[in-house]
């Protein structure tokens, strides 16, 4: 007997020695390859870029996986509670493998068999860690012998707190969302430190199978399953059971955050500075990086940016009559939901989808689109309201070719007709018809001393169209282009009291004549520079473009950044090349700013996901800005190292001649504000755009208005009539309640009354006297000389009878100065 057991014993020795080394030889070919677990130390997982305006408020984000890491120390301890509840309770206790856990989810696989039932998992956090990070998900036993291994190599290299924060800022969550930071925005659209108990339980539930408990899709499961969370904690001690059960009582409350822009009014500006990003640092930098871009964006000021261009667009298409209804849909049955079916202008709240119920001579009768949940689900009553005929008067002329003007509202639209409705405040269910316009256009606004884009409308609607007006359409600037023109002659020898003929004048050139021509028609004769440009005259600022030469213009031209490379052509003189709004603001910000170059900038700084700035706007330097104390020394000077490219003194005639613009000359009566300003009109050939660039002291602004496609905007549509008054609507609101600067008059200019016709000096009582400015060595000329053919045109008698100097020297000749 004592042999037999002898033997067996044997046996038994040699074949586990025998299982022991095949272990050992399974093992090691197992680990062979196994991946090295100290990349977690470096562990860098795409991170959302976010985008903030100039106040600090996130205006958007970008990522292929919305996720913000967070370190562990700002997680909360209720969160992290919740997650350890729900996935590994023993976690701060095991050493990578929870046995126990193991053993129960053993026993339960087994009693399950043959059930049908999915077998239970035991994974520790530290598991999925090894898994997410250094394997893939394939159900096999090689695969979980390596995570047994790696989790007890990560266990004794890395913090439990460690091992947790990789946890929770990797898994996924549903809706695109990856840690637990991005899915408490995009789930609750609020902070992990702002996260409830129950919200809390909800996400710590989603890893086992976002799919599985959907908030709207599957809302029972999704409660069942945070509920069995929250009991874990309450188990656990993490919870009381009066704090659990509250919990349990409440509702999911899942408000999912929209993607893309979140500020108001700031989408086409966000876009602008994502296609630079990408520009700059490519894809992968946007929507990994975890960039974070500090804008240059005023979020009031953008607003009033909106609904200035908004109400601007919208007038001057009323006034050209209704394009006809969106859409038309039954409604005879229930037409709130092919009235939802309909996609509204999302970022134009306050207009509303409508469909026509009724309509009679006094009026129509609207059913409203129904209200929707996050989760599509039309959830409110059917609402109607009316729109009284005194409320779509506008709207009796068609804009349509093949619809005749109505006279009443029958004639406008019928019932089913679906069309766009602005509530009217103060009047309970009354509203007014609204039409998205044909007419686009594009405005900026930009600090003329740094180049900060302090707003930037792109349309009437991002979600109408995404090409954006301000950046991306090219668009001839016309008379809005005169003030460089005139800027390099003042540069160049001339005065604002230089006089040039304002009469017809014939181009020759590749055998082919142009005669341009004042706008309304008409000619002056001599006239001096000011009123040249206070008029917006053509035939003088060619004459004047031609007697400099055009050369000159275009130098000038490409050193303010309007053009990359401008072709000498004489009628380049009138605007007839193309640009864009932002190039065209940031030029006239150099005149504002005394001659100093900028460079426009729509971001102000850019870090890292590490806090680390990579790129700033501001390249001016501060000596002593960063003293430690102060011992008596003078107080530290921003050192301005950009180029001068324009004479400041030029800057200010240049100024001060626009000025006459806004009070004498083509925006006379459309701009009222309590501070200096100046500017320039601009209407293209056959009035296809429509431009007006102003500024004060501080705020440089510019617009313009005309069809994607470029088309006659009707007689009389010019800058003054149609692009001024939109400027003065946004810049009364945009610096009220700012103090009002002045237009700082050089040192050495000297400013002298000067006749405003004949551009000398004006006698005492004279009526038609003007302030000019002069550099030092110029003044006033002497004797009456004109520049052009004055052939035909002899100084007029009333020039001669009321400026003695005028008959000293009376020439005539061909162009040239006389």
């Amino acid at each position: 007997m004592i042999r037999l057991i002898g033997y067996f014993f044997g046996v038994g020795v040699f074949l586990l020695l025998g299982a022991a080394v095949a272990v050992a030889i399974y093992i090691g070919a197992v680990t062979k390859d196994l991946p090295d677990y100290e990349v977690l130390a470096k562990y860098a997982p795409p991170v959302t870029t976010r985008f903030h305006a100039g106040n600090g408020a996130l205006m958007a984000e970008y990522a292929r996986e919305r996720r913000l890491y967070l370190p562990i120390q700002a997680i909360p301890d209720r969160v992290k509670a919740a997650f350890i509840s729900a996935e590994d309770k023993n976690f701060y206790q095991h050493p990578g493998i929870d046995i126990t856990g193991l053993a129960r989810a053993i026993a339960v696989n087994i009693q399950n068999m043959g059930s049908g039932r999915r077998p239970v998992g035991a994974s520790t956090i530290t598991q999925q860690v090894a898994k997410n990070f250094l394997l893939s998900s394939d159900q096999t036993i090689d695969r979980k012998i390596k995570e047994a291994i790696l989790s007890f190599r990560i266990e004794q290299a890395y913090s439990k707190d460690r091992i947790l924060e990789l946890y929770l800022n990797e898994i996924f969550f549903g809706l695109n969302a990856y840690g637990v930071a991005g899915a408490a925005l995009t789930y609750f659209d609020k902070s992990v430190t702002e996260l409830t108990i129950a919200e809390s339980a909800y996400l710590a539930a989603l890893p086992k199978g976002p799919a599985n408990y959907h908030p709207f899709r599957k809302t029972e499961a999704a409660i069942e399953r945070r509920n069995w969370v929250i009991d874990r904690m309450v188990e656990n001690g993490y919870v009381t059971k009066a704090d659990g059960e509250e919990a349990k009582q409440q509702p999911l409350g899942v408000t999912p955050r929209r993607g893309g822009a979140h500020l108001f009014a700031s989408d086409y500006f966000a876009e602008e500075v994502r296609r630079q990003i990408i520009q700059k640092y490519g894809d992968n930098a946007l929507y990994e990086g975890g960039l974070s871009v500090r804008t240059s964006l005023d979020p009031q000021m953008q607003a009033i940016a909106r609904k200035a261009l908004q109400e601007g667009l919208m007038s001057y298409d009323e006034r050209r009559g209704f394009h006809g209804p969106i859409d038309t849909i039954e409604i005879g049955g229930d037409w709130g939901e092919p009235l939802s079916k309909i996609t509204a202008l999302g970022d134009v709240p306050e207009w509303k989808l409508a469909v026509v119920l009724s309509v009679d001579g006094e009026g129509a009768v609207i059913g409203l689109d129904p209200e929707k949940q996050a989760s599509g689900k039309i959830v409110a009553e059917r609402v109607t309201g009316h729109i009284a005929a005194k409320n779509m008067e506008w709207a009796y002329r068609s804009a349509r070719r093949d619809r005749k003007n109505a006279k009443s509202p029958e004639g406008v639209f019928g019932p089913g007709d679906v069309i766009y409705v602005e509530p009217i405040e103060g009047q309970e269910a009354e509203y007014r018809l609204r039409q998205p316009p044909k007419i686009q256009g594009g405005l900026v606004a930009m600090d003329p001393h740094t180049g900060r884009v302090l707003a930037m409308v792109g349309g009437f609607s991002y979600a109408q169209s995404e090409f954006n007006r301000a950046t991306q359409a090219m668009r001839q600037p016309g008379s809005s282009f005169k003030p460089f023109v005139y800027a390099a002659a003042l540069d160049n020898g001339y005065t604002p009291a230089s006089v040039i003929l304002d009469a017809p004048i014939e181009i020759v050139s590749g055998g082919q004549v142009w005669r341009p021509e004042n706008y309304g028609g008409g000619s002056a004769g001599p006239s001096t520079l000011r009123l040249g440009i206070e008029k917006s005259r053509n035939q003088m600022t060619v004459r004047l473009a031609n007697d400099m030469g055009m050369n000159l213009v275009a130098e000038y031209a490409e050193r303010f950044g309007i053009y990359d490379k401008m072709q000498p052509l004489i009628s380049m003189s009138l605007g007839s090349g193309e640009t864009t709004v932002l190039r065209l603001v940031s030029a006239y910000s150099v005149i504002a700013n005394g001659g100093k170059q900028i460079k426009p900038s729509l971001i102000d700084r850019i870090q890292d996901r590490y806090g680390k700035t990579i790129f700033r706007h501001e390249d001016r330097t501060c000596d002593n800005c960063n003293a430690d104390d102060w011992a008596e020394q003078e107080e530290p000077v921003l050192n301005d190292n950009r180029e001068q490219v324009l004479d400041p003194m030029t800057a200010y005639q240049i100024t001060s001649m626009m000025e006459g613009v806004v009070t004498r000359g083509t925006a006379a009566g459309k701009i009222k504000l309590d501070r200096p300003v100046a500017g320039k009109t601009g209407t293209t050939n056959d009035e296809k755009d429509a431009w007006f660039v102003g500024y004060t002291p501080d705020l440089v602004a510019g617009l313009y208005l005309g069809f994607d496609e470029p088309a006659p905007l009707g007689r009389g549509a010019t800058g003054g009539s149609l692009a001024a008054p939109i400027f003065n609507a946004f810049m009364q609101e945009a610096v009220k309640g700012t103090r009002p600067g002045k237009f700082v008059v050089p040192e050495g200019m000297s400013l002298i009354p000067v006749n405003r016709k004949t551009g000398m000096a004006a006698y005492e009582g004279d009526p038609d006297t003007i302030i000019e400015a002069f550099k030092p060595g110029t003044g006033p000329a002497e004797s009456y000389s004109v520049i052009g053919d004055l052939d035909e045109y002899a100084p007029p008698e009333e020039i001669l009878r009321n400026s003695p100097q005028a008959n000293q020297a009376v020439t005539s000749g061909s162009n040239g100065l006389f």
